[in-house]
């Protein structure tokens, strides 16, 4: 903390205290066994303290309250509570006494006084008191510049300054992966870790979808018909201690059938995360717009719409495809479907599908079957553009249980 002392006697004082929740006492043990010299001291004196709770004399427990001893921490997402006092020490009326706090960041300085209109007088051994609040959004070097300006007896215009700096730090580690499945659905896991010193009660942890998605939270299962999180009832998160989060995001019909809208950099949301600490104190963070890059699918995509999880061995089974032109030209398509070891495809080969327009889709309801048992791999669909006599190759697009019908029906 870096006071700046006026270099003049001043007839009014400034105080500044940073108002803090006070915190749980706690204890130091000292005990020993009977057969020592001290007997039974030690236990008798820790008995007697009332600090100390009943029938748990000997851990780090208390039921008392402490005053805050330092400044202490702060966390980005916290607010700041400060208490200003200016107390006139002097023997004689002040007046047009300005009290002005500014909070001096790196990137900005933010005026937190309540009021900005001036007292007119304040008689001797009288003080003038105001509480500021500010929510922390940046991390690093704060610096607090208490301002006061007033005016003597004889005329003469006084002003004096203070500063205060302090440190705001990082509560929370948060880092994000995502994860593409076969249909447009994006899975993102975030990983949240506690690196204060103190364990956290996570209230919140929400993502706010941009508008091309929708978001469905995986962080639940069901139990009896109720809804439960998956980290129990009590949700404290310790020190150092990491926690993942899952979320499905799909897009909005609207955007789901624009392919090229998809294409690219995508903006997927921001996390909501909020807290408490201590004896409830509060603290929340957003974070910046979390962005993608969504999996190029070249100029035609073929996605799978529906397909049987098991099938009988050597008998047909349906599945559906989504054909979707993602260039910016008009296509002329012809579905050729190859055999493979395992997988054969019944119906015609070389149909012609007609032309596609840029960003529409079409879907195919196609029968296949497989003669090997086993977790099989559908391939051999071959996609070929008259117009430019461009070949699209689809291999290992889905995979499916094949399995004797008498294992079925057992």
């Amino acid at each position: 903390m870096d006071v700046n002392q006026p270099k003049q006697e001043h007839l009014l004082a400034l105080k500044v205290m940073r108002l803090t929740k006070p915190t749980l006492f706690t204890n130091i043990p000292v005990t020993c066994e009977e057969r020592d010299l001290p007997g039974n001291l030690f236990n008798q004196l820790m008995k007697d303290d009332p600090s100390t709770v009943k029938g748990a004399e000997t851990l780090m427990l208390g039921e008392m309250l402490t005053l805050p001893q330092n400044f202490g921490n702060i966390f980005l997402g916290e607010t700041f509570s400060s208490y200003i006092s200016v107390h006139n020490d002097s023997n004689q009326v002040v007046k047009d006494i300005l009290v002005k706090a500014d909070l001096q960041t790196s990137s900005q300085r933010l005026n937190l006084s309540a009021s900005s209109a001036a007292v007119a007088e304040l008689k001797p051994d009288c003080c003038i008191d105001d509480v500021i609040h500010h929510e922390v959004k940046e991390i690093g070097t704060h610096i607090l510049v208490c301002a006061v300006s007033y005016t003597t007896q004889t005329g003469e215009k006084m002003y004096f300054r203070k500063f205060f700096k302090f440190q705001v730090l990082k509560p929370l580690d948060v880092k994000t992966k995502f994860y593409n499945a076969e249909t447009d659905e994006v899975f993102l896991e975030a990983q949240i870790q506690n690196i204060t010193t103190s364990p956290m009660f996570m209230e919140k942890v929400s993502l706010e979808p941009s508008m091309m998605y929708n978001v469905a939270e995986l962080n639940t299962v069901d139990t009896a018909g109720e809804s439960e999180s998956t980290f129990g009832a009590r949700t404290y998160l310790q020190p150092m201690d990491t926690r993942q989060y899952l979320y499905c995001l799909k897009p909005k019909q609207e955007f789901a059938e624009k392919a090229g809208v998809i294409k690219g950099v995508t903006v997927i949301g921001k996390l909501d995360i909020v807290w408490k600490t201590n004896l409830g104190e509060r603290g929340r963070l957003q974070t910046s717009q979390l962005q993608r890059m969504a999996p190029g699918y070249g100029d035609v995509r073929l996605s799978l719409e529906t397909i049987p999880d098991t099938v009988n061995l050597e008998e047909p089974f349906d599945i559906t495809c989504k054909i979707t032109n993602c260039s910016e030209r008009t296509m002329d398509l012809v579905l050729e479907m190859c055999n493979t070891n395992s997988i054969h495809w019944c119906g015609v080969s070389g149909r012609q599908l007609g032309k596609l327009h840029p960003s529409s889709s079409l879907h195919l309801s196609l029968t296949l079957l497989s003669s090997v048992q086993g977790l099989q791999s559908v391939s051999g669909l071959r996609l070929t553009d008259t117009f430019l006599k461009r070949t699209y190759e689809y291999d290992d697009i889905a995979q499916v249980c094949v399995v004797s019908s008498e294992i079925k029906q057992s």
